[in-house]
């Protein structure tokens, strides 16, 4: 009798211990299934790139961020793992500068397969319907660049007359916005639509945010964004540039931008190092007082007479609250230090050059490029004529 209590006993506390056991199994696979939840995962194959690092980057609204690299061996199999975005964001991995392009929304894995030799061009995505999208988009980009290098090229060799250039190279951005607007329009929430929106040759937007046209699809892609991701920074950065940009064209003319929500209007902020290396944001120079935002490059034949010019207003009215915040797009770090060590206003650099995204997000076309900020924020002015400038920080003050 003893025994088989015993017996019973024993066999008891196994079955107890063997329920402990799965209990506590399937909390570690829920503990992880949590973990898992949190992160993301691109892995894939690069062949011919034996010895090669490839870099994983987060493309944010004004900068790129390297979150990540990898040697890579004969067989070419990589695997990133990082914390997924609070909003869908985007990514590239980068090889040698070629570039491959791919966003995170609610996907988890994005698997990607490329060769060395043609990278950015010939690679295949699975995972993400909105980075096979992001691939096409980037393709007809660079059908565009390569045609736009194409056409300057046999102008500057005088091969083709002035207006057949205009014609062509607006014909030549056409098509490539003829296929952006089918992500646009198809589906303006979608990562797709958003990277579309943004892609630029030699800095500069396709789509023209002056544009009574172009700023519809603006328009399309920051309602989408406001409803779906309202927390979002990017939400906000656009839901801003399009309105900035309906202020300026409803100043020039009547048109119905009925589709579109109007509320606060302000600034596109700027966030770059000064000649100490200090991040200077636009907004806490900005703050309460109108201010001069300037594009410009050092080492172009205009510029002494431009700060000239510059320095001249800013004794003038500094007094009155006036300040100027100025960006270098010079490619020579060194010569911007140099010619901007005595200047009393704010200098910063961008270090992407005539490649600077946040020159692009301004529309900025040429150098110099000129914008006025009143007291509140707004962008009131593009000053097109350096001679007007004055008459228009008069204006502000």
């Amino acid at each position: 009798m003893h025994r088989n209590y015993e017996h019973c006993k024993e066999e008891r506390m196994k079955q107890i211990s063997a329920q402990l056991l799965l209990v506590i199994g399937i909390c570690m696979l829920l503990f992880t299934a949590c973990n898992n939840a949190s992160d993301f995962t691109v892995k894939g194959v690069v062949s011919g790139a034996d010895g090669q690092t490839m870099y994983l980057e987060n493309v944010g609204i004004s900068n790129v961020e390297t979150l990540d690299s990898v040697k890579l061996t004969a067989a070419g199999k990589f695997k990133f793992n990082h914390k997924r975005p609070g909003f869908p964001d985007f990514y590239r991995l980068r090889l040698n500068n070629q570039l491959i392009n791919f966003a995170i929304d609610s996907v988890e894995t994005v698997t990607i397969a490329a060769d060395a030799g043609t990278f950015a061009t010939s690679y295949t995505v699975e995972g993400s319907e909105n980075s096979k999208a992001i691939k096409a988009i980037t393709l007809a980009q660079l059908d565009a660049n390569q045609a736009i290098g194409r056409l300057r090229k046999e102008y500057e060799d005088k091969h083709i007359a002035d207006t057949t250039y205009r014609a062509k190279m607006l014909e030549t951005a056409e098509a490539y916005k003829e296929v952006a607007r089918k992500y646009i329009y198809s589906a303006p929430m979608s990562t797709a639509a958003y990277f579309a929106l943004f892609q630029q040759i030699d800095g500069l937007l396709f789509f023209d945010l002056y544009d009574r046209n172009d700023v519809k699809a603006y328009g399309a892609v920051a309602t989408s964004y406001d409803h779906f991701y309202p927390g979002s920074p990017r939400s906000k950065h656009l839901y801003n540039l399009t309105l900035q940009s309906m202020k300026v064209l409803r100043a020039q003319r009547p048109v119905n931008f009925d589709d579109v929500k109007t509320t606060e209007i302000s600034f596109l902020d700027i966030e770059l190092p000064n000649l100490k290396g200090e991040v200077v944001k636009l907004s806490g120079v900005a703050e309460g007082k109108p201010v001069v935002i300037n594009f410009t490059a050092y080492q172009a034949e205009w510029s002494p007479a431009l700060n000239m010019a510059l320095g001249e207003i800013y004794t003038k009215y500094h007094g009155q609250g006036l300040d100027i915040y100025q960006i270098s797009l010079d490619s020579d770090a060194h010569f911007w230090k140099n010619a901007a060590s005595n200047l009393p206003w704010v200098t910063v650099r961008d270090p992407q050059s005539v490649y600077s995204q946040i020159a692009g997000l301004y529309n900025v076309k040429q150098l110099p490029a000129i914008f006025i900020l009143d007291r509140k924020g707004n962008l009131v002015k593009r000053v097109d004529d350096p001679k007007t400038l004055e008459a228009d920080v008069k204006a502000v003050l």
